[in-house]
């Protein structure tokens, strides 16, 4: 696998950052999230008058092997088929990253089947899905690290168009039960509260994932993060970990979009935490266990719409709210550019 150098942003330009904000025609601390969020990019590039250029979500797709244990309430082959509907426009995904200018590229990281009559569809797979975890690793170390770098070098190509804001979703039925078990492995929250109920299974079909996912859980006891991967992740959660670690070296603005993509980034955040000094959190995901992900990384969401869609929709939907923060920054006048008087002492 390739190594990643992730530089930390510098911080001492926080001081100048906070004051052209604080200085803006409002009360101190008025525009409350937004000016978190403007110092958060302005941070990560660098500058007092932050950009964003060319965005970017890249959707990747994959299947899981686990699904042949009954974890999902849909059919493996829907994975495929929700591929072609991204590719003809009709997925939500389509709608929301066309509203708001952002370019969007699908990725076959692993889905059974071919899209060789479909070129917009970028092929990067490693294999027709994951291994059942239930029975023995989803993947091998060598198939992970594959994925991770290719993942990485679909980033670094499209840093080259100057893209510096890029966002991540996924597709893969069964994923969910990937994300929740790597969840617990990485952060020891129990099983039982990781483990929700995905594409909407009842109550009799959520008891069944839960038993499914914890017997394969007490199976194995990897150590080390690329292992928790390899032996219960999937093919598109790999590529979206290496893509992550590749957009923090180039410096760009990550936005997390739900469940399976945090799953990713605590991959990522594993092996190298300063990954999270470029990321943004878009949206709670109303899958039970991305609240207690979110508070493992002490993060806090744009957005709390109650979806669990995936499919990078929570980054699209945030992007506008980002947008307005990055034009405060810039265009708002200053109490002394606009000649109003400021605060009295």
């Amino acid at each position: 696998m390739k190594s990643f150098t992730i530089n930390k942003p510098n911080h001492d330009l926080h001081k100048e950052i906070q004051h052209k904000i604080d200085f803006k025609t409002k009360p101190l601390g008025a525009l409350g999230n937004l000016e978190t969020i403007a110092c958060r990019v302005s941070a990560i590039q660098q500058t007092l008058n932050p950009e964003l250029i060319n965005p970017h979500i890249v959707v990747f797709a994959a299947d899981h092997g686990i699904a042949q244990s009954g974890v999902s309430k849909y059919p493996q082959e829907v994975t495929y088929q929700m591929v072609l509907n991204f590719i003809n426009g009709g997925a939500a995904i389509n709608v929301f990253s066309g509203q708001h200018n952002i370019e969007l590229k699908i990725v076959d990281a692993g889905v059974k089947g071919c899209f060789n009559d479909c070129p917009s569809v970028i092929d990067m797979k490693i294999a027709e899905g994951t291994r059942n975890f239930a029975n023995e690793p989803a993947m091998s170390i060598k198939e992970a690290e594959l994925a991770i770098n290719r993942g990485a070098a679909l980033v670094k190509e499209i840093a080259q168009t100057n893209c510096n804001i890029i966002g991540f979703g996924e597709m893969g039925i069964a994923n969910t039960s990937s994300a929740a078990v790597i969840m617990h492995k990485i952060t020891e929250i129990p099983l039982n509260l990781c483990v929700g109920r995905g594409t909407g299974l009842d109550d009799e079909k959520l008891v069944e994932k839960c038993k499914v996912l914890e017997a394969a859980a007490s199976k194995y006891q990897p150590q080390q993060p690329m292992e928790v991967l390899s032996t219960f992740g999937g093919f598109e959660i790999a590529q979206i970990t290496g893509a992550m670690l590749q957009a923090a070296e180039e410096r760009m603005v990550i936005l997390i979009d739900g469940f399976i993509a945090t799953s990713a980034l605590l991959i990522a955040q594993a092996i190298n935490p300063a990954v999270l000094e470029y990321c943004i959190f878009c949206h709670q995901s109303d899958e039970s266990g991305h609240k207690l992900m979110l508070e493992f990384l002490n993060a806090e969401p744009i957005l709390k719409l109650n979806m669990r869609l995936g499919e990078g929709t929570g980054a699209a939907l945030a992007y506008p709210i980002i947008q307005s923060a990055v034009n405060f920054m810039n265009e708002m006048a200053s109490f002394e550019s606009a000649g109003v008087s400021n605060v009295t002492t």
